[in-house]
C-alpha cells in the first residue's frame, strides 16, 4: 500500500512539473514559437544541410554554406546510428521549451529521490533546480544544446549516487549509462566537462571514505568499475558523433595553433588565453547568485531604455562642447550592467532562498554528501572567476587536459546551480528528520547562518553604494559627475530592490524553520511555504529574461529570413525587438535572394553590410565567405585574421579573389550595394607557377603578395608531391565545374601540357577523396588553405567526393555499444528478479516449515 501511495506520489509530481512547464510557455497553446537568435543564426547557415537532406533523404557532411566550406559535425547534422540521440528526441518531444522545462524538473526530482528518498523533498528540489535563471536566459538565446545537455545533469548524479552511496548496483549502471549517453548526444562537451571536474570530488569523497572504511574497500572498487563501464558505454553510444568531431575539433580554432603571432604559438593547442578567459565572473558578482541584480542584471534590461533617454536628456542640459561629447562616448557601456564581464544576458541566479537552505545544507547534511559538493563549488566558483583569479586558470590552461578547449569560464556556474539544489534540500531534510542532529545545534545554526545572511544583506542595502560602487573604471575616468551620480542612483535603485525582496524571502524562510524547530508549524506547511516563496522569487526574476516577448508568430520563427516587406508584416511585428531586426534585415536579405536567383552557379558572396563573422542571412541564400560559429576550421579563421578582418585595399580583395567571391555587398541594411567582381578566380584555374615556402607563416603572408590564378603557394613539405610530376604553362588550358553538391563536385579539364590544378575548396584532410577519370589520387593543400591535385596532358574528368571514414567506422561501434547496453541491462533486471524470486521462495519454504 506505502508503495503504491508512494507512486501517485510521483505521478502528481511528474504532472505537477508538466503544469509548471506549461504555466510557464503559455504562448505555446496559440502556436507560437520561441525566437532564438542563435537558432536563427543555426537555420542560416545549417540551410544547405537542411536542403540536402530534404532532396536527397541521405546525409551531408561537408557544407559550403559557411566559412568556406567545413564539416557538418557541429551545425547539426544526422549519424544513422545514433540510437541514442533518437532516444534524446523522444524525450524532448514537447514543443520547446516546454521539453526543457519538464526535463529540468523531472531530471532532479529523480536525483532527489536517490539522495533523501522522499518525494517532498524531491519536488522542493526540482523547482529550485529547474527554476535556476541562467537556465532561462540561455533558452531565450536559443542555446539549445547547452540546456539540452544540463537536463541531464541530475538524472546522471542520481545513477552515480545509485551505485555509490545506494548500491543499487544494476539500477545504477542503467541510469548512468543511459543519462550519461543522453547528456553526450545533447553535443555540448562544455557542459559535461565542467560536470565532471565537479564529479571529480565525488570520486575522491568515495575513495577517502574507503580508505578510512567508512565504507569498505570492494564496495568501492566495485562501485567504481560499474559506473567506468557506464561511462565508457556511454562513450560507445554516442562514437560516430564523438570520432568524427574528435578528428574534426584537431583542425579547428580549438586544435593546434599553425602561425606564429602575437596572441599564439605555433603547436600549442587549443585557444588563446584571452578568448578562453574573456567571459570571467567578478569577484563579488558572484553574489548575483543570491542577490539577481547585484551588478546589473542583463546588458538590455528594460529599465535601460528609460534610462538611456534621461541620459540624453541630460547630456543635452550639460553639454556643450564636441570634445566633451566625444569623452562621454568613450565613457559609455551597458546602462543595466556593470560587471567584469564584457556584456551578458542577465544574472545566474540560483535564488536566494535556494542559497541560504544550500550554506544551512553545509552544516547539516550528512559528511558523505557536505564535503565533496562543497569542494565542487568552491572549485568551479573559482574557476568561474577566470581573469579575475589568474593563478588557478593558469594552471588549468596550463596542466589540465582540454581545459583550454573551452571559453567562458563564467559558464561553469552550471555546476553550483545543480549542487545548491542538491545541498540544500539534503540539509533540509536532515533539520527536520535526523535523529543524531540535536536541537541545539540546529538553533545554534539557523540562528549564526540566518543572521549572518540576513545581517549582510542589510550592510549591502545601507553601504552597498561604498561597497560595490555601481560605476565601471571606465565609466569613473570619462564620464562627469551629473551622469556618473545618475547612474549610481538608478543603478543602486535596480539593487535594492533585489536585496530587500531577498532580506524578506530570507527572513520568511528562517522564521518558518525557527516555528518549525519549536513545533509551533507542522513540517509540511514549513516546506510548502519555502517552495512558494521560492517559486514566486524564481518565477518573476526568470520572467525578466524568458517571457511573453520571446515567442513568435510560427512563421517568424521558422522562416526568419523575410525578403518581402508588408503592412501586414509591419502590423504583426508591433515593438517586439525581436522581430524588428527581421523587418531590419529585409533589404538585405531580398537583395542575397535576387543574386541567388539570377546567378545559379557556384560562387561565395562577401557581406561586409552584416558582419562578415556574425551572421548567416547570406548562408541562407547562397555559400558565405563568413558565417557564425565557434568551431570553424583553424586554417580559415587565420585568414580572416590576416586578411579579411584587417581591410587591406589591396591585399583583401587577392583573397576574395582567390576564395571565389563573385559577389560583394557594401553599403547598409537599408541601401544594400551590390559590387559583383569579375576578378574572382573561379571554382577551379590552373597555375603553372609554383612557390615553395618553409613556414605555415611564410605561406599565409605570401597570399597577399602573388597572383594566385597564376602562381600556387606550396609549403616545403609538400615538395615530393610533384616528385616525377611536371608542370607546364599552357595558356589555352581549361577546368571548369560540371557538378555541384555539397559533398561531391566535379570538373572537366583540358590542356596540353601537366598543370596544377588549385579548387577554390577548403582543404581538410580527413575525408576527402579526389579521382581523375575514376582513379583515386592523392591531393595536397595549396596557398594555406584550398585544395590541388596534378592533372596531367589532356582531357580529364576530375571528381571530389566527401566519404569520412570516421563515419562509418563510428556508426558500428555505436550501434553495438548500444547493443551491449540493452543487453546487460536486460541481464542485469534478470538477475534481480531471479534473486528476488528466490528470497520469496526461500521465505515461503521458511513459513512452512
Amino acid at each position: 500500500m506505502a508503495k503504491n501511495k508512494n507512486l501517485i506520489y510521483i505521478a502528481v509530481s511528474l504532472i505537477a512539473f508538466l503544469v509548471l512547464a506549461f504555466l510557464y510557455s503559455t504562448p505555446v497553446f496559440t502556436g507560437k514559437q520561441l525566437f532564438q537568435h542563435d537558432i536563427v543564426q543555426y537555420r542560416g547557415g545549417a540551410k544547405e544541410l537542411i536542403d540536402y537532406r530534404n532532396n536527397y533523404d541521405k546525409e551531408t557532411y561537408w557544407s559550403d554554406s559557411m566559412f568556406g566550406g567545413m564539416p557538418t559535425y557541429q551545425m547539426g547534422s544526422r549519424f544513422e546510428g545514433d540510437i541514442i540521440k533518437k532516444v534524446d528526441s523522444y524525450l524532448n518531444i514537447l514543443p520547446r521549451p516546454v521539453n526543457y522545462l519538464f526535463l529540468l524538473f523531472s531530471g532532479f526530482f529523480l536525483l532527489g529521490m536517490v539522495a533523501v528518498r522522499n518525494w517532498k523533498y524531491a519536488l522542493l528540489g526540482a523547482t529550485f533546480f529547474g527554476l535556476s535563471t541562467y537556465f532561462y536566459i540561455i533558452i531565450a538565446a536559443g542555446h539549445n544544446g547547452k540546456v539540452n545537455t544540463i537536463e541531464y545533469f541530475a538524472p546522471l548524479l542520481a545513477g552515480i549516487l545509485l551505485v555509490y552511496i545506494r548500491k543499487k548496483y544494476v539500477l545504477g549502471f542503467i541510469v548512468t549509462t543511459l543519462f550519461f549517453g543522453l547528456q553526450i548526444a545533447a553535443n555540448h562537451p562544455q557542459m559535461t566537462y565542467y560536470l565532471f571536474l565537479g564529479l571529480g570530488f565525488l570520486f575522491i569523497s568515495e575513495l577517502v571514505r574507503a580508505i578510512t572504511k567508512k565504507v569498505p574497500m570492494k564496495h568501492f572498487l566495485i562501485s567504481s568499475g560499474i559506473i567506468a563501464s557506464a561511462l565508457a558505454i556511454g562513450v560507445g553510444m554516442n562514437s560516430q558523433r564523438i570520432m568524427a568531431n574528435s578528428e574534426y575539433i584537431k583542425e579547428t580554432v580549438r586544435g593546434k595553433q599553425i602561425l606564429n603571432t602575437e596572441t599564439h604559438t605555433a603547436g600549442n593547442t587549443g585557444m588563446d588565453k584571452e578568448s578562453i578567459l574573456m567571459w570571467s565572473y567578478g569577484q563579488l558578482e558572484t553574489l548575483n547568485l543570491f542577490i539577481p541584480r547585484l551588478m546589473g542584471g542583463g546588458s538590455q534590461e528594460p529599465e535601460g531604455k528609460e534610462m538611456m533617454e534621461k541620459v540624453q536628456q541630460l547630456v543635452q542640459d550639460n553639454v556643450s562642447s564636441q570634445a566633451e561629447y566625444d569623452r562621454i562616448s568613450k565613457g559609455f557601456g551597458s546602462l543595466t550592467y556593470w560587471g567584469d564581464q564584457p556584456g551578458t544576458s542577465g544574472p545566474a541566479y540560483q535564488g536566494a532562498i535556494v542559497c541560504f537552505l544550500a550554506l544551512l545544507g553545509f552544516f547539516f547534511a550528512s559528511k558523505k554528501y557536505r564535503y565533496w559538493i562543497l569542494g565542487a563549488t568552491i572549485l568551479t566558483i573559482l574557476l568561474a572567476w577566470g581573469s579575475n583569479f589568474m593563478p588557478l586558470s593558469d594552471f588549468f590552461i596550463e596542466y589540465v587536459p582540454f581545459y583550454s578547449k573551452f571559453r567562458a569560464p563564467s559558464s561553469i556556474l552550471v555546476v553550483v546551480e545543480l549542487l545548491f539544489p542538491l545541498i540544500a534540500i539534503i540539509g533540509l531534510y536532515r533539520f527536520f528528520n535526523s535523529e543524531t542532529l540535536e536541537e541545539d545545534y540546529k538553533k545554534k545554526i539557523l540562528t549564526y547562518v540566518g543572521g549572518g545572511t540576513l545581517g549582510l544583506t542589510l550592510i549591502l542595502i545601507f553601504f552597498g553604494k561604498s561597497i560595490l560602487g555601481f560605476a565601471t573604471d571606465n565609466e569613473k575616468v570619462y564620464l562627469p559627475p551629473f551622469l556618473l551620480d545618475y547612474l549610481v542612483d538608478e543603478r543602486f535603485s535596480m539593487f535594492r530592490t533585489d536585496a530587500i525582496k531577498a532580506l524578506l524571502y530570507v527572513g520568511i524562510t528562517v522564521t518558518v524553520l525557527f516555528f518549525a524547530l519549536k513545533q509551533k508549524l507542522n513540517q509540511n506547511i514549513a516546506l510548502v511555504i519555502i517552495g512558494l516563496v521560492s517559486l514566486f522569487d524564481l518565477w518573476t526574476v526568470n520572467k525578466r529574461y524568458l517571457n511573453d516577448d520571446n515567442y513568435v508568430d510560427k512563421i517568424f520563427a521558422e522562416n526568419p529570413f523575410q525578403t518581402e516587406g508588408s503592412d501586414y508584416l509591419a502590423e504583426k511585428v508591433g515593438d517586439n525587438a525581436n522581430l524588428q531586426s527581421i523587418l531590419a534585415s529585409i533589404p538585405v536579405n531580398k537583395t542575397l535572394e535576387t543574386i541567388a536567383e539570377n546567378d545559379k552557379k557556384h560562387y561565395r558572396i562577401y557581406n561586409q553590410v552584416l558582419g562578415t563573422t556574425s551572421e548567416t542571412n547570406t548562408s541562407y541564400f547562397k555559400a558565405s565567405i563568413g558565417g557564425y560559429h565557434a568551431v570553424r576550421l583553424r586554417r580559415y579563421d587565420d585568414l580572416l585574421n590576416e586578411y579579411i578582418s584587417k581591410v587591406d585595399s589591396v591585399k583583401t580583395p587577392k583573397i576574395l579573389n582567390l576564395l571565389n567571391t563573385k559577389y560583394m555587398i557594401f553599403g547598409n541594411p537599408v541601401e544594400p550595394q551590390v559590387v559583383p567582381n569579375p576578378k574572382a578566380n573561379g571554382n577551379a584555374w590552373f597555375v603553372s607557377d609554383l612557390k615553395f615556402v618553409n613556414t605555415p607563416d611564410e605561406e599565409i603572408k605570401s597570399l597577399g603578395e602573388i597572383d594566385s590564378k597564376k602562381t600556387a603557394v606550396i609549403n616545403a613539405s609538400d615538395k615530393s608531391y610533384f616528385n616525377n610530376k611536371q608542370v607546364q604553362a599552357d595558356s589555352t588550358a581549361t577546368i571548369n565545374l560540371t557538378k555541384y553538391e555539397a559533398n561531391e563536385l566535379e570538373f572537366k579539364s583540358q590542356s596540353k601540357t601537366p598543370q596544377l590544378a588549385v579548387f577554390s575548396e577548403i582543404y581538410y584532410p580527413h575525408g576527402w577523396k579526389v579521382f581523375v577519370d575514376e582513379k583515386e589520387v592523392p591531393y595536397i593543400k595549396a596557398d594555406y588553405l584550398l585544395r590541388a591535385v596534378h592533372v596531367p596532358a589532356g582531357n580529364h574528368h576530375i571528381k571530389m567526393i566527401f566519404e569520412p571514414q570516421v563515419i562509418e567506422t563510428g556508426k558500428w561501434i555505436s550501434l553495438l555499444c548500444f547493443g551491449l547496453f540493452i543487453a546487460l541491462s536486460a541481464f542485469g533486471i534478470y538477475f534481480i528478479y531471479r534473486k528476488k524470486e528466490k528470497m520469496e521462495t526461500e521465505t515461503l519454504t521458511d513459513k512452512t516449515l
